[in-house]
């Protein structure tokens, strides 16, 4: 481990190198303007469930919007989606595909962001620090999914991202969506208004049941059957606790400002997805114990098991009460049960953005900040439970981990391999980084 680098004060500080980033250069690229008819057009990368419903939903937030190109790393992928959106009957006049245009590979992200001035990032998580990269340096504006790192070197890249457009006064809106809820809103500004008192802790349960797999297709090379059941994988998805629990963590650290705890602990362990390749290498259950400085906690849960209790929410623990956010739920010296209100939290996000994008540089937003940070929450707490250790944040930012394929062709050799068993090894608690055995 590397010690004594850039602390959680400076973690999101302009620094000299970064700076030196955002150079004369970016400061004069180009900036985006709709058509001379007001149209944006759209670019898709990553073409799954989640990147078609992006899709939907930012033509629907702003109806002078095309979406103009898509992408996806295999052509059945990119062209299905293609075909379900050409199909969609309110909005197939705006899908502006063409076969040029309906892209397939893993750098195909640099000929739709091209092609575009607003694109949606939607690919696994691993590329997104990438095309990020790339869709700031071109001047475009943003719609990022979550998370938008694996690891402290990709984070530290995401923010360097983050520098870059927010000194282009380019729009980054983050899939973190529940910030866009108005009911989830209404819950934390009573709470960040003193509800509860001065919070003392937060609880955030996401214990659900295991997802999806997918399994290798004929002329798959091993790097691409990864990428296909890329959820599986921790180098591609920041394992299960960070691709799917960031949403709660998000939460937690909305509720303490945004300012990330000092210390993290924790036990995990791959459980119930025993004896299974298709797997991968990713864990099923983590409690990790976050501590700030001056005794404040985040207590995390997070589980994928079949056939268990489930429950989603966020409790926050005050001087003077408790709010449970999701359940809209606030007791003791305030009493208030929420009466919800209708909140398309994914249309939402799409139409803030298009709302800055136009607004003529009156508004402007960048969720780049908390993004990142919320995403690295879920990675510091993934750290300490693989290593066993009580991490603190820097040293969780700054740890050297094998997550970093040679290269990002269809060839390239991933950081982890199956044995001659076809079985991805596993990392075991307690012998620190890089130390892994098949589990059964």
């Amino acid at each position: 481990m590397k010690q004594n680098l850039p602390s959680r004060r400076s973690f999101l500080k302009t620094s000299a190198a970064v700076a030196a980033a955002v150079s004369a250069a970016h400061l004069s690229a180009p900036k985006v303007h709709a058509a001379e008819n007001n149209v944006l057009k759209v670019g898709l990368i990553g073409a799954g469930g989640r990147g078609r419903g992006a899709a939907v939903d930012t033509l629907s937030a702003d109806p002078n919007t095309e979406l103009v190109a898509l992408c996806d790393a295999f052509p059945e992928r990119a062209n299905d989606a293609a075909k379900a959106l050409q199909s969609n009957e309110a909005l197939k006049s705006r899908i502006k595909l063409t076969p040029e245009t309906t892209l397939h590979g893993i750098d195909a992200y640099k000929k739709v962001i091209d092609a575009s001035d607003v694109v949606c990032l939607c690919e696994a998580p691993h590329f997104r620090h990438l095309s990020l990269r790339y869709a700031v340096e071109q001047g475009k504006h943003v719609f990022c999914e979550k998370p938008v790192a694996v690891d402290g070197a990709t984070t530290k890249h995401v923010l360097e991202s983050v520098r870059i457009a927010q000194e282009k006064k380019l729009n980054i809106v983050s899939g973190l969506c529940w910030r866009y809820d108005l009911n989830v809103q209404d819950m934390m500004k009573r709470v960040l208004d003193g509800a509860v008192g001065d919070i003392l802790s937060v609880r955030e349960t996401y214990l659900t049941g295991i997802l999806w797999t997918r399994p290798k297709q004929e002329g798959d090379t091993e790097y691409m059957y990864q990428v296909r059941n890329w959820y599986n994988f921790a180098w591609l998805s920041g394992d299960f606790n960070t691709e799917q629990h960031i949403h709660s963590l998000d939460k937690a650290m909305w509720a303490y400002g945004d300012n990330p705890p000092k210390y993290a602990y924790g036990i995990g362990a791959r459980m119930a997805r025993t004896d299974q390749p298709a797997y991968g290498d990713i864990y099923d259950g983590m409690a990790v114990v976050y501590e700030y400085e001056d005794g404040r906690t985040i207590y995390s849960f997070s589980r994928q098991q079949n056939g268990c209790f489930n429950e989603t929410d966020d409790h926050i623990l005050g001087t003077k009460g408790k709010a449970v956010i999701l359940s809209g739920k606030i007791t003791g010296a305030t009493e208030y049960t929420q009466k919800k209100v209708p909140s398309n939290m994914y249309r939402l996000e799409h139409e803030q953005l298009y709302s800055a994008i136009r607004s003529g540089g009156t508004k402007y937003i960048n969720n780049g900040e908390y993004m990142a940070k919320s995403t690295f929450l879920a990675i510091f707490g993934r750290l300490a439970c693989y290593t066993g250790k009580r991490l603190t944040w820097d040293e969780a930012l700054n740890l050297e981990t094998p997550t970093k394929p040679s290269g990002y062709t269809a060839d390239a050799t991933p950081p982890t391999l199956p044995d001659d068993k076809g079985r991805y090894k596993v990392e075991v608690p307690g012998k620190g980084w890089g130390y892994h055995q098949v589990v059964r």
